[in-house]
Order: structure tokens, then C-alpha cells, then sequence
């Protein structure tokens, strides 16, 4: 394990990913998609390249799982890595465990959200 080579890799795509979302977004509102509809698009290309680059067996190459995997998607959108551990969960034979998952996610997301914007803006 090369720890300064796999920092790079996951530096590289992430920020490859970081790019790649943003200019999602201005090809997006290009269209007149905004958000939540932006975001949505986002999130499932995301899910599906994860899936698809998964699939081409880049699990089995640690390089380029840490660059494309956990770099670009995880800087295109974190919600790819969600998507794929809930998918992960139904196919190990684990159905609730993903709807527990999916649902706890999906409430405490915005939840999270709620709650840091009342820290953020609670006045003293």
C-alpha cells in the first residue's frame, strides 16, 4: 500500500469529480434545470456510472478503484456510494437493512441539514 500514491489518486479524481459536477450544473441550468431537479439528475448519473464502472470490474484494481470510485464519483456526488451500499445490502439477501438504510438516510439528511442551519443562525 502506497499511502502518498493512493492520496494522490483520490486528489486527482476528486477533484476531476468536483469539476465534472459543476459543470453538470451549468450544462443543467443551460436546460433550465434547476434544483431539486439538478441535483436529482446528479445524484443518478452518479449512482449509475458508479454501478457501471463498478461493474467493469474497477473493484479488483485498487488504483483505479481509489481514483474513479472514491475520487471522481465521490467528488461528482457522495450519493453514488449511497446508492451503491443500499444496492449492495438487497443483494447480499439484506432487504431491510437497505430500506433502514434508505429510510434513515433520507431522514436524517435534511434533518442534519435542519439542525446546522439552527446552530448556524441561532442568535446568542
Amino acid at each position: 500500500m502506497n499511502t502518498w500514491r493512493d492520496a494522490l489518486l483520490v486528489a486527482a479524481g476528486g477533484a476531476s469529480g468536483t469539476l465534472l459536477r459543476w459543470a453538470a450544473t451549468i450544462a443543467a441550468r443551460h436546460i433550465g434545470l434547476a434544483a431539486p431537479g439538478m441535483i436529482f439528475l446528479i445524484n443518478v448519473s452518479g449512482c449509475f456510472a458508479f454501478g457501471l464502472l463498478h461493474g467493469f470490474c474497477l473493484a479488483r484494481h485498487e488504483a483505479w478503484r481509489l481514483a474513479l470510485l472514491t475520487g471522481l464519483l465521490g467528488g461528482y456526488t457522495t450519493f453514488s456510494t449511497f446508492g451503491w451500499d443500499t444496492f449492495q445490502l438487497i443483494q447480499s439477501g439484506r432487504p431491510l437493512a437497505a430500506c433502514a438504510n434508505a429510510a434513515a438516510s433520507i431522514a436524517a439528511g435534511p434533518a442534519a441539514a435542519w439542525l446546522g442551519w439552527l446552530v448556524a443562525t441561532r442568535q446568542n
